[in-house]
């Protein structure tokens, strides 16, 4: 099989296009033939160095969709044909989905969304389980004003579409008048350039002062200040960069609950696998019934030119998540 690997850390240089061996199946895993993978700023860390990643050399690439080609022992809920999507590897101990074939836990992977094609498929798992876990935890209703920072990033922009599909008011942060359009259509009720107007002033003017019952922080580090300043008092806050120093008196002071989402935890310790599956399968759901939909860049990408779609990624101008075709894109 074609695969790229990853010699050195570094940058996309760093990724060799070589012929290996299909990997052979294990027993509670499946063999995926890779239809589709796409590219994640987790994915840009593991490149750059990661300690999450794999063990070099190495197969990136954590998000999946493909067709099952073998079952391991054990295997009852998947057969050979099935369509499936994931986010199944690329790091510590496990080959990822930058090849033609992976082997992956079937734990972490669920039928794909019959309305999507693999190109399409491959771009929601990370983002998916990602906001997807960050609402269970923070316990998300409809009677919640929620503000999701950056609704048009990566996560972001499924986060407005889950937050929407609980029947919350949704509020989101963007750079531009293009981006809110977007967000907007995604399903925000009220956007906010977060360029041209403070925080206690978008607090004011859409909370009437009290402040958001759940603020979803997709950005992190300094930001993290300005989601305990929108927050309402009782509030919860969750995030997924909380590697930064920050005072936590404003927690206090607001008796805030704070979250935390690690999507890669089941991946690197074994535990809650089966819970990537079943989010997996309540995404698919609400995608077949139009409720979310991925935001994908228009750029083209082969197994051949990886290493293009991660410098595209790298360098901020993509607009939607950066898709790999590994097969042959019509399916």
């Amino acid at each position: 099989m074609k695969a790229q690997v990853l010699k050195s850390f570094g940058d996309p240089s760093k990724f060799e296009f070589i012929d290996l061996p299909v990997p052979n199946v294990r027993p509670g895993n499946v063999l995926i033939r890779v239809g589709a993978t796409s590219v994640n700023p987790l994915d840009l860390k593991i490149l750059d160095g990661l300690p999450v990643g794999p063990d070099l050399p190495a197969i990136l690439g954590v998000d999946v969709a493909g067709t099952v080609e073998k079952v391991g022992d054990g295997i009852i809920d998947f057969a050979v044909g099935d369509e499936v999507y994931g986010a199944a590897g690329g790091i510590k101990g496990q080959e990822g989905a930058l090849a033609e074939y992976m082997v992956a836990d079937a734990r972490l992977l669920a039928p794909k969304p019959k309305n999507l094609t693999m190109h399409e498929a491959a771009a929601l798992p990370v983002v998916g389980i990602t906001a997807w876990e960050a609402f269970e935890r923070v316990s998300l209703s409809a009677s919640d004003h929620v503000l999701v920072h950056g609704g048009v990033g990566g996560v972001g922009h499924i986060a407005v579409q889950l937050a929407k599909a609980k029947g919350s008011r949704v509020a989101t942060t963007v750079a531009s008048h293009e981006a809110a359009d977007l967000a907007r259509k995604l399903g925000a009720d009220e956007t906010i350039n977060y360029r041209e107007e403070a925080v206690q002033a978008y607090v004011d003017r859409l909370t009437a002062g009290r402040g958001f019952e759940v603020v979803f922080d997709t950005i992190g580090g300094n930001n993290l200040s300005n989601s305990f300043t929108a927050a309402a008092y009782y509030g919860r806050v969750v995030t997924t960069n909380a590697r930064t120093t920050q005072d936590l008196s404003p927690l206090h002071a607001k008796a805030l609950s704070f979250y935390v989402v690690f999507m890669l935890l089941p991946m690197l310790r074994g535990v809650g696998r089966d819970a990537h599956a079943r989010i997996l399968r309540s995404l698919a759901h609400l995608v077949e019934a139009a409720k979310v939909r991925p935001l994908i860049d228009d750029r083209q990408f082969t197994l051949a030119t990886t290493p293009d779609a991660y410098r595209w990624l790298a360098s901020g101008k993509a607009q939607g998540k950066v898709v790999i075709d590994v097969m042959n894109r019509a399916g």
